[in-house]
């Protein structure tokens, strides 16, 4: 018979950096996204920081990871304090449950490896229930909305010629909005993922956990790409030539580098505000995902295939971002197959 491993009683300290260690590899080996790995990298330090960090990870029980994810909430979310004013109120449901996802994450590794007798996550208290809707900048946009955004200049005419953007903008809000990508993965496309043929262009995404799917562009979306690519992107490359990673990137910021995943969110959130005023709302790229599974499946796409440009494992995941359209029930009421017979 084979012995049961044996217990490895190390700090938190050091199953944190362990753990980390293993983070970066799945993350090189594309099991793992960039931001997903800054989360998770994020997550378990401030647990470390919280639980003690010469404190033996076995003697963690379920009872101090509620005292934790209780310190953890009421501490101020740093991403929305303005510097200048109090700090803000501590975290919402929302971040407190995407904390304790990596924190559980963190010990189902240590139990594998025999850092931990048994997961304390299974004696921790349930996570608490969001309640609510979600926040406005996360919902869809109407149909009109997004039409506004698509037709609007997506960036005022910039004073030196060198810092005109607008065909990389008007190409990420069309992206985001037809296709409905993650944020992470547009950041993250390289000029190799897209394949520009006579007849059609495709564009490999590569999503969670190393999984991919290619998808087709539309006419007028190949005819964008091939503008920036012809037009802008040559410039842009060109300010620096010895960095690898901007010349493999897709979209670059002004200086030449690959724009990250805050340039996109700042780049739309210019965008709407040129929107016109009936139409403006703070909105984010997660809303333009909800806005591409919503109005495909209004216009009667099947909830499989929406899936599937998403990016979706499951169909029930794509049911959660589909919101209701202002208008929609009413028009679903004017068109009832029985509202003829009543006249």
């Amino acid at each position: 018979m084979v012995a049961p491993p044996r217990l490895e009683r190390i700090t938190v300290a050091e199953a944190t950096r362990r753990y980390l260690a293993a983070v970066e590899v799945e993350t090189i080996r594309g099991v793992l996204s960039p931001a997903t790995a800054r989360s998770y990298t994020r997550d378990v330090t401030e647990f470390g920081r919280l639980t003690g960090r010469e404190r033996i990870l076995d003697d963690v029980t379920g009872s101090d990871v509620d005292t934790v994810l209780v310190r953890y909430q009421s501490a101020p979310d740093a991403r929305y304090t303005d510097p200048d004013r109090k700090p803000g109120p501590g975290r919402s449901t929302a971040t407190v449950n995407r904390f304790r996802q990596s924190v559980t994450r963190f010990f189902a590794y240590a139990a594998r490896e025999c850092w931990v007798q048994a997961d304390p996550m299974q004696w921790a208290a349930p996570p608490a229930k969001v309640r609510g809707t979600l926040r406005t900048a996360r919902t869809a946009l109407s149909a009109g909305a997004a039409r506004s955004l698509l037709t609007t200049p997506p960036s005022d005419t910039p004073a030196r010629t060198d810092q005109d953007l607008a065909l990389r903008d008007r190409l990420v809000v069309a992206l985001l909005l037809v296709l409905g990508p993650r944020v992470s993965e547009l950041a993250r496309t390289d000029v190799d993922d897209v394949a520009r043929e006579p007849e059609r262009t495709t564009w490999r995404i590569r999503g969670k956990g190393g999984n991919t799917r290619t998808v087709t562009l539309s006419p007028p979306l190949a005819r964008a790409l091939d503008d920036y690519l012809t037009h802008l992107r040559p410039t842009l490359a060109a300010k620096r030539p010895q960095d690898a990673d901007a010349q493999r990137a897709l979209l670059l910021s002004w200086r030449g580098r690959r724009i990250d995943t805050q340039a996109i969110r700042a780049l739309l959130s210019r965008a709407v505000r040129r929107m016109p005023a009936p139409y403006q709302r703070e909105a984010t790229p997660h809303a333009l995902r909800h806005t591409t599974a919503t109005l495909l499946v209004a216009d009667g796409w099947d909830v499989k295939v929406v899936a599937e440009l998403l990016g979706h494992a499951s169909i029930a995941t794509t049911g959660v971002y589909l919101d209701r359209i202002e208008g929609e029930l009413a028009a679903a009421i004017r068109s009832h197959p029985l509202a003829a017979a009543i006249e």
